[in-house]
């Protein structure tokens, strides 16, 4: 600002522009970084930052920087209490620090590691409905000392700068919940909060973010496809088009049509130009369901895209660049083709970058109760009938069975006896006679890991349908509540969040 003294015309226009840039998108990155530059400007300072503060933590974080060692910044926290910034904090008020070197509150260690040198601090509190959010300090005003005007402007920006975050807070939380409502696992058709589920739900959470291609292994029925959705709503490509193919539903001339597209008069039938799998997914995730079963001839096509991101209709010339992340899946141990020679070694090692198994639903079991109940609310809706309950004895029925068709037979069985129990309770007589027959076969052949899931899935149901009163859940179960108590501890069972 070159009018000094009082808060003249210019420079209330100046920070009406400025807020005006500071509130032109509700991406918080964006807006943290252009309240940086904007309060660097503002005050003619050398250098600026914008630090959050996390009241749960009580820590001050480096959320944007303008300036030499702007990059050093990013991301660095201390404690609330400390600093030129913690002060500002705790007094609410804005200050200016006309040389740091003789303020202990002043901490030297980032000059040390850098060129840079701090000579004065002007800090001031972004508030927002009278509580700090932040503080913005501006440092070393160029080509003179900072004063009185200096504070008043960067005291009126900071309250701007705290309306500005604020919105673009409460942006990102609503579209974090957007998302979480149609990506989270429940919402994906992936019920569960059995430590198996778990790992493969922080290994999607870790892959999600890359472009890694990943192969899902697992039996049929283990919710394959379902967990390549979840992938793909975690991740960038979120926006942009999920394409799921089946491997294994079509001849080789057809998936080679279907996966790459067709020129006219590339085969008998082909009457016109059609976009492949590869094409229409362009920019998004392609699924590729058992992948084990292509041909060679196929295995050597999908090679090429996967190295060289581009491909040929059939019938075409022209090579046709793809942004696609594929993620395939099968129930075939790869290895073992690769070993008799049904697989390619190069593909296999293409397509296993980041293996994710998924695990049957025996080794699961505490999840059958969740699963039951989702799946007798959907089957009630589709079946236009009433949703009935399921009766502790048909759950201990359900949850001790083997299910070597996973949660697909899980769901067709449920569905089967909503039919069968008239709206009304779901009872031991309503679950089919050849899963009753065999309902405690795994127990007996595998009696640590069988009973502890069916104990286990036991006593969630029972929390779960006593909206976790230990005590009532205990008279459920027919235990005292100490009893009831070890086994939460014996199985790390924890209340959902």
């Amino acid at each position: 600002m070159t009018s000094r003294g009082h808060l003249n015309s210019e420079a209330w226009a100046e920070v009406v522009k400025l807020s005006a840039a500071i509130n032109s998108s509700l991406e918080l990155e964006h807006v943290l970084n252009a309240i940086a530059r904007a309060a660097a400007n503002i005050t003619d300072a050398e250098a600026s930052s914008v630090l959050l503060l996390d009241r749960r933590r009580s820590k001050l974080t480096f959320a944007a920087a303008a300036g030499p060692v702007g990059e050093d910044l990013i991301g660095r926290e201390f404690d609330a209490s400390l600093g030129i910034a913690g002060r500002v904090v705790e007094r609410a008020e804005p200050e200016v620090v006309r040389d740091v070197s003789r303020d202990p509150a002043f901490f030297s260690g980032i000059d040390q590691r850098s060129s840079f040198a701090t000579r004065e601090v002007l800090a001031a509190p972004m508030i927002y409905r009278a509580n700090v959010v932040g503080v913005v300090e501006v440092v070393n005003r160029q080509g003179g000392k900072f004063d009185d005007e200096d504070l008043v402007i960067l005291k009126l920006f900071a309250d701007l700068a705290a309306t500005a975050i604020q919105n673009a807070q409460t942006h990102q939380q609503l579209k974090r919940e957007y998302e979480g409502l149609r990506t989270g696992l429940g919402d994906a058709g992936i019920v569960g909060s059995s430590e198996a589920l778990c790992q493969v739900d922080t290994l999607c959470q870790r892959v999600a973010p890359s472009n890694a291609t990943v192969l899902l292994l697992g039996e049929t029925g283990t919710g394959k496809e379902l967990t390549a959705r979840y992938i793909h709503q975690l991740s960038g490509r979120r926006s942009k088009p999920f394409i799921g193919t089946n491997c294994a539903a079509l001849t080789e001339t057809l998936l080679e049509s279907e996966l790459f597209g067709h020129e006219r008069g590339a085969f008998t039938g082909a009457v016109g130009r059609k976009a492949g799998r590869f094409e229409l997914a362009d920019g998004g995730t392609l699924f590729l369901d058992e992948i084990g079963e292509i041909s060679p001839a196929l295995q050597v096509k999908l090679l090429r895209v996967l190295q060289e991101r581009e491909f040929v209709r059939v019938g075409g010339t022209q090579s046709i660049a793809c942004d696609v992340r594929v993620i395939a899946a099968t129930n075939r141990d790869l290895q073992s083709a690769v070993s008799d020679g049904e697989f390619r070694e190069d593909l296999f090692y293409r397509l296993n970058v980041f293996p994710i198994r998924l695990p049957p639903l025996r080794e699961r079991r505490e999840d059958i109760p969740l699963l039951v109940e989702q799946f007798v609310a959907q089957s009630a809706g589709r079946l236009n009938v009433g949703v009935p309950s399921v009766s502790t004895d048909a759950l201990a029925i359900l949850a001790s069975h083997h299910w070597p068709g996973n949660i697909r037979e899980l769901q067709n069985v449920v569905e089967r006896m909503v039919l069968m129990c008239d709206g009304g309770e779901i009872l031991p007589m309503h679950v089919p006679r050849e899963i009753a027959a065999t309902a405690r076969e795994t127990i007996d052949v595998q009696p640590e890991s069988g009973l502890r899931g069916y104990e286990r899935a036991m006593i969630i149901q029972a929390l779960n349908g006593t909206k976790w009163n230990q005590t009532r859940a205990a008279e459920v179960l027919g235990i005292s509540r100490d009893n009831l108590r070890y086994r939460l501890k014996k199985y790390n069972i924890q209340r959902p969040r």
